[in-house]
């Protein structure tokens, strides 16, 4: 017997939204911002969520940072996911460097080392979990803007 209000050959769960994709080479940094622009356009297109503009563009720049920094400091590839979590898109990105990144203060005379700091700004959440072989760096980013104009994850 089916529990009240649940149609013959309804999903009891949720069809979970996400692509993963590995990367080698520095080459590949703008393969994995192709990769989440074309996530985010079949968010938008196939399972009808919103994604504002701004989002598009924050989510391929903390693609862009992240991806780099771990083909810049960890051997071998990187991997990414990229998942639509309540009303977000959380972008993870794994290395094998277990050695957590430095986040350094804001400098505006510091030339480069700023990709953790752009990311910290443009996300929600920050969050670095070592795993059993490298780290796991997860950053969540709001899909659609407020309807009151405000940019999408921005909190005053």
């Amino acid at each position: 017997m089916e529990p009240a209000g649940q149609d013959e050959g309804q999903q009891l769960v949720e069809r979970r939204i996400a692509v993963a994709g590995a990367f080698e080479g520095s080459e590949d940094i703008a393969v994995a911002r192709d990769l989440a622009r074309r996530f985010l356009t079949d968010v938008q297109a196939v399972h009808g969520l919103p994604v504002s503009a701004r989002a598009m563009s924050m989510v391929q720049l903390a693609v862009s940072e992240l991806v780099t920094n771990a083909r810049k400091y960890a051997p071998g590839p990187c991997l990414l996911t990229l998942e639509v979590n309540g009303g977000a898109v959380e972008v993870t990105v794994w290395d094998s460097n277990p050695t957590p990144p430095a986040v350094l203060a804001p400098d505006p005379t510091r030339i480069g080392q700023h990709g953790l700091e752009i990311v910290m700004a443009v996300g929600q959440s920050f969050a670095v979990h070592r795993e059993p072989v490298g780290k796991r760096i997860t950053t969540a980013i709001v899909l659609a803007d407020d309807p009151g104009g405000d940019p999408a994850g921005r909190r005053l």
